[in-house]
């Protein structure tokens, strides 16, 4: 099924959480709604499931408006942050209960009923658990159970609202790759929302960032993260360093250091440069070196990676950079020392948000 928003508005009382918000979601996508607490994604969720209705604005599943019908007639299956299994079924009678409650015409004989949970549990990879109840399992088998108890109804759509949330980060790691698995497999067009970037990153063919009530950057996890449009979507996904200055001739001049910014002759006006840790290179300081000068403030190695606090020299501010182990170990740094740290790469921002 396809899922199409348009010009959705919504508010509560005097706050907006959502303004003019428009999307397509392809058939057969997992889509991830990113961004911080209140940007609206969970509002946006609940009013394309039918439990919110909008202010004004479509909802178009099949090309067919949706808006008006009730939450059970659009044939979504829903997963929440925190289970809502009832705590006094077995695992098997909460997969059941969307069969069992179905209208007398169209519920499945007990002996369908039986074989379709014994499916959904297989596919889950708890069927052994079929007699247990809710409070005897983990947080990541309750999730598994839920989401079987979703997919009992066929549901030509899966949204699913910070299903991870409740976890610890190891199982929130095993059950999201699970879940793209489980994707793969059945195909079913799916919306999960998330604040955690790695996890939409990781799992999602799409990315809608969101920030306060609006639409930042739409993409696939490598587009978002590669080529940020905003300098709120580089500062959302990842860690990042900010250079301050003023864009001049193709020129970002940032204290005593300078960056070329190609294409920009001509241009000129405050800029911010943005640069990942991982997008600095280093090493020792000698005179007339190009770069930006900085003490080493901290140095320390975290399995592979090196993960370096600098200070510049002519701005006091602090700057983040990571390394690989075996070039840290290699350059023997001194807490205390003076480097030059150069950018590999780099994006500049001018005039509140314009990207060059």
């Amino acid at each position: 099924m396809t899922i199409e928003v348009k010009n959705i508005h919504k508010r509560f009382g005097e706050f907006t959480a959502l303004n003019n918000v428009s999307l397509d979601f392809p058939n057969g996508e997992l889509t991830a709604l990113l961004g911080p607490s209140g940007c609206g994604k969970t509002t946006l969720l609940r009013i394309i499931a039918g439990l919110e209705h909008p202010d004004s604005g479509q909802v178009l599943l099949d090309a067919e408006d949706a808006s008006q019908r009730h939450v059970r007639e659009r044939q979504v299956g829903f997963v929440f942050q925190h289970y809502a299994l009832f705590k006094h079924m077995t695992v098997f009678e909460n997969v059941a209960f969307g069969l069992r409650v179905k209208p007398r015409a169209q519920r499945p004989s007990e002996a369908q009923i039986r074989d379709k949970v014994k499916q959904l549990l297989e596919l889950v990879q708890l069927d052994w658990l079929a007699d247990r109840y809710p409070p005897q399992l983990s947080g990541g088998q309750r999730q598994r159970i839920a989401l079987a108890r979703a997919l009992a109804v066929e549901p030509r759509v899966l949204l699913l609202d910070e299903p991870f949330g409740a976890l610890d980060a190891k199982v929130r790691k095993e059950l999201r790759r699970w879940l793209r698995r489980l994707h793969d497999e059945l195909h079913v067009t799916s919306i999960f929302v998330t604040h955690d970037q790695e996890e939409a990153l990781e799992v999602a063919d799409q990315v809608v960032l969101m920030n306060k009530g609006q639409v930042e950057q739409i993409g696939t996890p490598d587009q978002v993260y590669n080529h940020p449009a905003s300098p709120f979507v580089y500062s959302f996904l990842g860690n990042v360093n900010m250079f301050h200055g003023r864009v001049q001739d193709g020129v970002l001049a940032s204290g005593d250091a300078s960056f070329a910014v190609p294409g920009q002759a001509g241009n000129a006006g405050k800029g911010t440069a943005y640069v990942r840790p991982h997008d600095l290179e280093i090493e020792r300081y000698t005179p007339g070196a190009e770069g930006i000068v900085v003490k080493l403030l901290r140095g320390h190695a975290i399995g592979p990676l090196a993960q370096l606090e600098l200070e510049r020299a002519d701005t006091g501010e602090l700057i983040e950079a990571v390394l690989g182990n075996e070039r840290y170990s290699a350059l023997q740094l001194r807490e205390g020392e003076t480097l030059v740290v150069r950018p590999k790469r780099l994006q500049v921002f001018v005039d509140a948000g314009v990207a060059i």
